[in-house]
């Protein structure tokens, strides 16, 4: 049976000015743009030790996981080094709605973009109890 192998791409429409939150991205995030206005993630560069998991999850209707955003979406992205990323999210008055918190499988925190998306950021780390409230 054929089946999904990974993540080929994220898209989603903007709701305001989608150059300008293109280059928040990269601004912010540091996802560079190519010419034609998207960011191509090699995770061949990545450093993390956990083999480069991308993970997918539905949440219940009645889930606030994603708020404060009212978006029915939410991206994860992996990030090299979270207490970096918050420092220069936080200088640039960035809004940050979550964590930093650690967890069996990482680092997590969580943004909102102009757009008034809710971002998870990721440091990724292998799965193992030990790491839990590390």
């Amino acid at each position: 049976m054929a089946k999904v192998t990974g993540i080929g791409g994220v898209f989603f429409k903007s709701a305001t000015d989608s150059k300008a939150l293109a280059a928040w991205y990269e601004k912010h995030l540091g996802m560079k743009l190519e010419e034609w206005g998207g960011a191509i993630l090699d995770w061949r560069n990545d450093r993390a030790d956990d083999g480069g998991l991308t993970v997918w999850c539905l949440a219940a209707p009645d889930s606030d996981w994603f708020s404060p955003s009212q978006s029915p979406l939410m991206i994860n992205y992996r990030v090299d080094d979270l207490d970096e990323m918050l420092e220069q999210l936080r200088a640039a008055g960035v809004e940050i709605v979550g964590g930093p918190e650690t967890h069996e499988n990482g680092k997590f925190a969580w943004i909102m973009d102009p757009d008034n998306n809710k971002v998870e950021l990721w440091e990724p780390m292998a799965w193992d109890d030990s790491n839990k409230g590390a």
